[in-house]
């Protein structure tokens, strides 16, 4: 990062941080438990949302694992306090995209995609904490009557330039119909920062470590360099606001959240218990990334899962992004993922499916060995009838 970068965002921390140094040591505001919908917009808002929210419970890309939403409840249960908790209802959605949500009537949608790129607990707190803020401090309900009242002042400021007013009329009326568009963006950026401070709270009242908060914006950042990376694009510029966006930049949020969390000192991280919620789950997890034709994101995310330390699931994973890809340079890199995830795991399957895949297709006939091995260790494997098609 350049130093005119460093200024620009330790200035847009300044100011967002006016009186945010001392919020996160703030006691959390008091909870008020259940919750009906009080008013006319709040009522039919809600209404849209459970219905909503009955699709999306029966909806087939909903996962039904309870181990892995168990686990999603007991985490966002010691992050915000079981009080909190209590009525949310936790749906876990197969979408390889890094999100977390949660709408005003109490659901939560949590992508796999979040489970790829939170290290360890302490990230996945972070994340389920500042999504619950939102649902606390009904953000959903204000944003939406926000952007209502700035629709009708867009639309009178439209009848008043198109009204044969004079030049200096329909100037202003332009105006302030465009400060009104840019008003409903900067409402939706100032609650963000302000769910960032509510869930830094609720992560230190639980003794989750703070330095996740900004340690996840700073990956974003690194992930997307790489998927522009791979695609031949430019680095996207953190220390630039859109007039249209609706979060703070990644910069942003790194920088004001490592300044508050600056001195809080080190809490409880929990690797190993997301890495065991999430192993039974994790090659369809990879599957997924890998689906999404973003190599240089891909390449990326995978090393960021092996820490240095590549088991024989990743390698396979990623033998299967290089091979994707099917450049003849990746067909010879993925033969050689293959052969170390084999050398990890001799009963590895998919390792030899991938191999013998890749090998046929730089014209090596040993890659028949490779499938007939396959079919081997899994006679019922779904592909069966296609991989025989390629045997001699």
């Amino acid at each position: 990062m350049t130093s005119r970068l460093r200024r620009l965002a330790l200035l847009g921390a300044a100011a967002v941080f006016g009186v945010a140094a001392s919020a996160a040591k703030e006691p959390l505001p008091p909870y008020s438990g259940a919750y009906e919908p009080q008013t006319v917009d709040e009522r039919g808002l809600w209404m849209q949302l459970d219905e909503f929210e009955r699709t999306a419970r029966d909806s087939a890309f909903v996962l039904k694992e309870p181990i892995l939403t168990d686990y999603v409840r007991k985490v966002l249960c010691r992050t915000v306090g079981a009080d909190r908790c209590r009525g949310t209802r936790i749906y876990v959605m197969r979408d390889p995209a890094f999100n977390a949500s949660m709408a005003p009537n109490g659901m939560m949608v949590v992508n796999t995609g979040l489970f790829m790129r939170v290290r360890d607990e302490a990230e996945l707190a972070a994340v389920l904490g500042h999504e619950f803020a939102h649902f606390e401090q009904r953000h959903t309900l204000r944003a939406f009557q926000h952007r209502r009242s700035m629709s009708d002042i867009v639309a009178w400021m439209g009848v008043v330039a198109a009204s044969g007013a004079s030049y200096q009329v329909r100037r202003t009326a332009v105006a302030v119909a465009n400060s009104a568009i840019g008003s409903t963006f900067a409402f939706g950026r100032d609650e963000e920062r302000e769910a960032d401070m509510l869930g830094a709270k609720y992560m230190l009242a639980a003794g989750y470590d703070p330095n996740a908060l900004p340690d996840i914006w700073n990956r974003a950042m690194d992930e997307a360099d790489a998927t522009a990376f791979g695609r031949k694009q430019k680095s996207h510029r953190y220390d630039r606001l859109s007039f249209f966006a609706s979060h703070p930049t990644s910069l942003e949020r790194a920088t004001y959240l490592r300044t508050l969390v600056a001195g809080m000192g080190q809490g409880d991280a929990g690797r190993e218990p997301l890495q065991a919620a999430m192993k039974p789950l994790r090659g369809a997890f990879l599957a997924d990334q890998i689906k999404l034709n973003d190599f240089g994101g891909t390449e990326y995310l995978f090393g960021q899962l092996a820490a240095g330390t590549w088991d024989a699931e990743l390698l396979c994973a990623r033998g299967d992004l290089y091979r994707t890809r099917g450049n003849p340079r990746d067909l010879v890199s993925a033969a050689g993922f293959y052969t170390q995830a084999i050398a990890l795991d001799p009963a590895n399957a998919d390792a030899y499916r991938g191999l013998g895949l890749a090998q046929l297709r730089s014209g090596e006939a040993q890659g028949a060995d490779a499938l007939k091995r396959y079919l081997a260790l899994r006679p019922d494997a779904p592909d069966r009838a296609m991989i025989q098609t390629l045997l001699p």
